[in-house]
């Protein structure tokens, strides 16, 4: 007799308003494997996870966990069930230790000490089996992003979990850093765990998934063995269209010198220098990517350039003219066409409690053209966010929502239209594709490279190197906030950028 399937997920419809999020979704996944789930930001795939898991209760259909039914109406119903998720942006105390995260809401009684000597000996034991070793008294908010993802695994094994969401976990992971994850993944599954990983990264659908379902506009479209799909056909079962997974872009013509630093060095709040005497120049009509390993000052370059950080020493030239102090605000900068993407959209390019309407002029909500004097006019704004989302595809295309209701993706593209329909100049962009869907990236990358035809100058920093590569027109290595090397980028392969990006330099080479 077959095993019950770890979940098994029947008719399940929800709607937000006039808007079906799921319209009749049925899903089982088998015990012990590895599930992918694929689809387009607005697809369905979080909402359904986020029934799944408890935060929202469906509206119809029915929920079987190891065979038995289930109504889960909370996140506590959840974890009974034995279900944990790991969410794409984390649910940490930033302030507080490892250890103390893992046991916040299952203290075991009135009094921590016990609960924290317990929580100890649990991370000890989870550790040693998974190969999950972290410092139980390192403060959150210290750790590297991959720790801090590594952290929320701990805190759902804690708590006892045979099936373990993941909601698209490597959006803000390195390539490294996604490398561990997956050898973990395989881990929990060698220990019978159940895994459910919801992604738009198609590589790595193929490389660690045993089966794969499509949704595509609130519905389940496909559901296949990993072994007998492919990544095209992937694409294709996710947006309803052949999608082109590489980059199409002609020679470029390089014109003036539009964007110049010499000398740039930097230093962070504890006198660290984090970029040491960069010299860069970016013309009109090219774009030039950063290559580097996460922490090594790609960063801080594009947050100096963009006026958020003050350089410690060096020249910023735009336009030819060098900028004093006081021309190095961001509005600045903007009014004369220095327009930035950057990299952490919640952080930085949102106010995520405002409706997408605001943040869709957040920057440039003095412009006459939302308002009369003082006075902004909703209309008029209301009617910029829909124009922008219909060019860009946002989902939901509702203006008056909150931008945190909508996905990390959707997210991505509100700050995009925001910044690139302003004609700019040159553009400063920190990892344009992160957290968006396979159509979006393609329309992403192509709009990158029309820009770059009709002049615009960019500046590119992305974790995924293969984006770079395929992007830029050059490519200049940083490690150690120090430039290691130039290539153009018809000469770049990943083994000489991979030498750059460790710190060996053109000299050393």
């Amino acid at each position: 007799m077959r095993p019950a399937p770890a979940i098994a997920l029947t008719g399940i419809s929800k709607r937000f308003g006039p808007v079906a999020a799921n319209r009749d979704v049925s899903l089982s996944v088998a015990a012990g494997s590895i599930h992918g789930i694929v689809g387009e930001n607005g697809a369905g795939k979080s909402t359904l996870m986020s029934i799944l898991y408890g935060f929202y209760e469906a509206d119809a259909g029915e929920i079987r966990i190891a065979g038995a039914p289930r109504r889960i109406r909370s996140p506590a119903d959840a974890i009974a069930a034995g279900i944990g998720m790991v969410h794409q942006h984390f649910m940490l105390v930033e302030t507080l230790s490892v250890v103390e995260n893992v046991v916040l809401g299952a203290e075991g009684g009135a009094f921590l000490k016990g609960g924290i000597g317990k929580a100890r000996t649990a991370l000890a034991r989870l550790s040693r089996d998974y190969g999950l070793a972290i410092d139980p008294d390192a403060i959150v908010g210290e750790l590297s992003v991959g720790l801090q993802q590594r952290v929320e695994i701990l805190k759902a094994l804690y708590r006892g979990a045979e099936i373990l969401i993941l909601d698209e976990p490597t959006a803000v992971l390195t390539p490294a850093e996604a490398d561990q994850l997956f050898a973990l993944l395989r881990a929990l599954k060698a220990q019978g765990k159940t895994v459910i990983l919801i992604t738009h990264k198609l590589r790595e659908i193929m490389e660690v998934t045993d089966r794969v379902s499509v949704m595509r506009r609130g519905e389940m479209v496909s559901h296949v063995a990993t072994a007998e799909t492919s990544p095209p056909a992937l694409a294709e079962a996710m947006v309803g269209r052949r999608v082109l997974l590489r980059v199409e872009k002609g020679p470029h013509e390089r014109g003036a010198p539009v964007l110049e630093a010499v000398g740039l060095s930097c230093r962070d709040g504890r006198g660290t220098e984090t970029l040491k005497d960069v010299n860069l120049t970016l013309h009109e009509g090219e774009i030039v990517g950063i290559a580097g390993v996460a922490g090594n000052g790609q960063s801080e370059l594009l947050e100096v350039l963009a006026g958020l950080i003050q350089p410690s020493r060096g020249v910023i030239r735009l336009g030819g003219q060098i900028l004093a102090a006081a021309d190095r605000h961001p509005a600045r900068l903007r009014e004369r066409g220095l327009m930035h993407i950057p990299e952490d959209r919640q952080r930085s390019g949102l106010v995520t409690a405002f409706s997408a309407a605001e943040n869709a002029i957040l920057g440039y909500q003095h412009d006459p053209a939302f308002g009369s004097g003082p006075l902004l006019s909703p209309a008029r704004i209301e009617a910029h966010a829909r124009e922008a989302f219909a060019a860009y595809d946002v989902r939901p295309p509702d203006p008056a929502l909150k931008t945190a209701k909508f996905s990390g993706g959707n997210q991505q593209k509100i700050v995009l239209a925001r910044e690139i329909e302003r004609g700019p100049k040159v553009l400063l962009v920190g990892q344009p594709t992160r957290g968006v869907d396979i159509g979006a990236i393609e329309f992403i990358h192509r709009r990158l490279v029309a820009l770059r035809d009709q002049g615009v100058a960019i500046l590119l920093v992305s974790v995924e190197l293969e984006e770079v590569m395929a992007l830029s027109d050059r490519i200049i290595a940083l490690c150690g906030g120090r430039i290691t090397g130039e290539r153009a980028a018809e000469q770049a392969d990943e083994r000489d950028l991979g030498l750059l990006m460790a710190g060996v330099a053109d000299e050393a080479a």
